[in-house]
């Protein structure tokens, strides 16, 4: 999978964040991706609970709820396997500033569609960081469990991208989509150096 054809993000994770970062801080990055998933589940929740009408999306979003928290105990069962406890919730620097680029007011049909485009920024980057540890972690365990959170991310990520198109009314969500990716590339260009999943 390339991310430049399947993601379109513009500045992949230099493999080396895994080598220097990652393999010497691994309850870290475990703690950090288990809140990810929780996040992820809320984020689902808000978008159910501002958009009760749309029956479709809240289906949708109910069954990527269970998969998210789903995802969440597999890491936390890895955790205490590990002989680990989960730490504090870390603050998510790379999500907050893409927060900022979310359009402000607006009618609730703009702010819908940013939404389901900010969450698909956040999949598709995730899916590209589990891509990268997956390929250059030396853990057989941990390996085998992002190459399988990779697909499924990827999946999240397409479902966002569907249902910003489905119900869209009169943005150009293409064009929004390019913004979006645009903005990622400048605030990404400060990450890649702690352990964190976006760090």
């Amino acid at each position: 999978m390339s991310e430049k054809t399947i993601l379109k993000l513009q500045l992949p994770t230099d493999p080396n964040w895994v080598k220097n970062v990652v393999e010497s801080n691994i309850e870290e990055i475990l703690t950090d991706h288990a809140f990810c998933e929780q996040k992820a589940a809320s984020n689902a929740i808000t978008l159910i609970v501002q958009n009760p009408n749309l029956s479709d999306l809240v289906q949708e979003m109910a069954a990527l709820v269970q998969e998210e928290m789903d995802h969440f105990k597999r890491v936390h069962d890895i955790i205490l396997e590990r002989g680990y406890v989960l730490g504090r919730e870390r603050k998510d620097n790379y999500v907050n500033e893409l927060v900022k680029f979310m359009k402000k007011g607006g009618n609730r049909n703009e702010q819908l569609i940013d939404r389901l485009l900010f969450a698909a920024m956040i999949e598709a980057r995730s899916c590209e960081r589990f891509k990268v540890l997956s390929e250059n972690i030396n853990d057989q365990q941990l390996s085998e469990f992002y190459h399988e959170l990779m697909i499924s991310e990827a999946t999240h990520y397409a479902t966002f991208i569907r249902l910003a198109r489905k119900y869209t009314e009169g943005i150009d969500v293409d064009k929004r989509w390019k913004e979006f990716l645009d903005y990622e590339a400048q605030v990404i260009q400060n990450y890649g150096k702690s352990e964190t999943i976006h760090g």
